[in-house]
């Protein structure tokens, strides 16, 4: 997700100036987390994510990949059983710089579809570009449909360069009231996520915060 070599931690401001419609934190002085995860599901981590989030009666929202859905619908449906929020991050995790809108909207469309196979209840009307790249007549278009959620603060806990306890300390830095935060359940985030999360539910449970659902 990684948008260029230095991180930022925190949203671009210059994101919040060209997609004003776009959901970045949830406005609040209450002691809540907004905890999302992207890409999954994924044998390989999503499960041990979901243990996580138990353990400390936490809620999160996950943007899931359609082609993920379709291969582990068993997974996808321990998300919803554990009353977690789903939205929608494209059928094939498409770059929307990289994509004609046409292309584009067809993919996010069939991720609604396999969503709605899936789980008939869901809430299908968040939606999180891949990598935070989307046009501005992407977004224009989308925007009538879905709520696009960015994010207040990314872990980076996909990148391989980045240690686990500095992704760790970076990420408890950013957070504050209300913050959207990203992880990811995917393969390249194993590492940090495995010794991140965990750390990261501790340290704001002892302080008093609750992890919600958007």
């Amino acid at each position: 997700m990684a948008m260029l070599n230095y991180r930022w931690y925190k949203i671009p401001f210059f994101y919040k100036w060209l997609y004003p419609n776009g959901l970045y934190r949830v406005p609040t002085n209450k002691k809540e987390i907004f905890i999302t995860f992207d890409d999954g599901p994924v044998p390989e981590l999503t499960q041990f994510v979901l243990q996580e989030l138990q353990k400390h009666e936490a809620k999160a929202t996950f943007f899931c990949v359609g082609d993920n859905i379709t291969k582990y619908p068993s997974i996808f449906e321990s998300i919803i059983s554990q009353n977690h929020t789903i939205g929608n991050h494209t059928y094939n995790h498409l770059n929307g710089f990289e994509h004609d809108n046409n292309t584009y909207f067809e993919n996010i469309k069939k991720c609604d579809d396999i969503i709605n196979l899936n789980h008939r209840e869901s809430n299908k009307y968040w939606y999180r570009p891949p990598y935070g790249k989307i046009t501005f007549n992407q977004m224009k278009y989308l925007e009538k449909i879905y709520k696009i959620v960015f994010w207040d603060v990314i872990s980076y806990d996909f990148d391989k360069l980045l240690s686990p306890e500095m992704c760790l300390k970076n990420v408890i830095k950013n957070t504050t009231n209300g913050s959207i935060v990203v992880f990811h359940d995917n393969i390249k985030a194993k590492k940090n996520l495995e010794y991140v999360l965990p750390r990261y539910l501790e340290y704001y449970t002892s302080k008093g915060y609750t992890f919600k659902a958007l």
